[in-house]
């Protein structure tokens, strides 16, 4: 009730009460809550969520065409199906994918990630990056010579790439 109070969205306020079940049976096992006590915390039901979600989604052999359609033959092609690879491979939104620098793609245990992005509401997440996704990073790196810094600029017509990198030139390949 609390929570309605606050004027709280129907998924926001299922995904708090969800986290109090959740620590309720944590808090249960460890032997700090009763188990009578939790097992009432976790019956409280959540809030009826109104409406269908509307929207049209990409089925696998679309999302597969439109990451391959742009060229390797150019440095745009190059970024774009990376670009394209990290949007799709790691649901990046697109405030995190321009703001992405290549000092927070590291490798953890065996698998590439993204760590440590800063998103949306200030949240801070690590994101798996597939290795598909990690080939296409590092065909663009390669051809624009990006060795730290932000991951994406732009290119202008004579296929400069542009962008806000270390050393303050901004252009680092003809295409």
């Amino acid at each position: 009730m609390q929570l309605e109070q606050l004027h709280l969205g129907p998924s926001t306020i299922n995904q708090r009460l969800a986290a109090v079940r959740r620590l309720a049976y944590e808090a249960s096992d460890s032997g700090l809550l009763s188990p009578e006590l939790a097992a009432g915390m976790k019956r409280v039901k959540g809030v009826k969520q109104l409406g269908v979600r509307v929207g049209n989604w990409l089925t696998a052999e679309q999302g597969r065409s439109l990451v391959e359609a742009p060229t390797l033959e150019t440095p745009r092609g190059k970024r774009d199906r990376a670009i394209l690879g990290v949007l799709l491979g790691c649901g990046l939104r697109r405030s995190e994918l321009v703001h992405l620098r290549l000092e927070g793609l590291q490798q953890r245990e065996d698998h590439w990630a993204v760590v440590d992005l800063v998103g949306k509401g200030g949240h801070v997440r690590t994101i798996s990056v597939p290795d598909w996704v990690k080939k296409r990073i590092d065909q663009w790196t390669q051809a624009s010579g990006i060795a730290a810094g932000r991951l994406f600029g732009s290119i202008n017509k004579r296929g400069a790439v542009w962008g806000g990198w270390p050393d303050g030139k901004g252009c680092l390949v003809r295409g």
